[in-house]
């Protein structure tokens, strides 16, 4: 039977996102069953949380239109809803505050694109946002993304695994079962290396590439 587990995601993240597609093929190979739910990393990195204040924060529309999805469609929206935005904003490089761009996701998601505007219509929506962050928050003192909770989304959690790509479907399995059983035990707390790769992801490429020119140029114009 598939194990059933909670992922939370910022669409924002683009290394919640590769450990997102480890995820999605999970599903497909009948390992677990995602009830996928909402961090929001400008709340956590700001501390704010009206509505006025995410009007400013880049990933306050999307998550605000997962909600409405939840609400509508369903839970299994919100995952494809996440993997079609992130494709467009991390595999490609579309802007993620693009409503446009949010509203194709939802349509390759398979629902109605005005179900942005009715997010946006709907004040409750974001305080639901953060009512989910708040949380997962207080339940297992998440502090970022990804987020994994086990028991379906009722155990316990630990933030990761980090990835920079996906692994092939031996080891993607043989992955999950390793950690599951690493979050399992209550004297492990946290393993951690180096980061010696950048995401594979076009959009990280393309960052890198014009950080790169900008240093080259600063350097020169030294």
């Amino acid at each position: 039977m598939p194990e059933k587990i909670a992922f939370y995601f910022d669409p924002l993240c683009p290394w919640c996102y590769l450990t997102s597609k480890w995820v999605h093929r999970l599903v497909e190979l009948s390992v677990v069953e995602v009830d996928w739910r909402l961090f929001s990393l400008e709340v956590h990195n700001t501390g704010k949380t009206s509505l006025e204040d995410a009007a400013e924060f880049r990933a306050a529309t999307a998550l605000r239109t997962a909600i409405a999805l939840r609400d509508t469609v369903g839970a299994d929206s919100v995952g494809r809803f996440y993997a079609a935005l992130d494709a467009r904003t991390w595999d490609d490089t579309e802007d993620l505050r693009d409503i446009e761009v949010i509203r194709a996701s939802v349509a390759e998601a398979g629902a109605d694109p005005a179900i942005v505007d009715v997010a946006l219509a709907d004040a409750t929506t974001w305080d639901r946002v953060v009512a989910d962050h708040h949380a997962v928050v207080a339940e297992v003192g998440a502090f970022g993304v990804p987020t994994i909770r086990l028991d379906a989304g009722k155990g316990p959690a630990i933030f990761g695994p980090v990835i920079h790509t996906v692994p092939n479907d031996e080891d993607a399995v043989e992955m999950f079962r390793h950690v599951t059983w690493l979050v399992r035990q209550p004297m492990f707390w946290e393993i951690k290396r180096e980061r010696t790769e950048s995401p594979d992801l076009e959009h990280s490429r393309v960052r890198a590439a014009r950080r790169a020119a900008s240093e080259a140029a600063a350097a020169t114009s030294n």
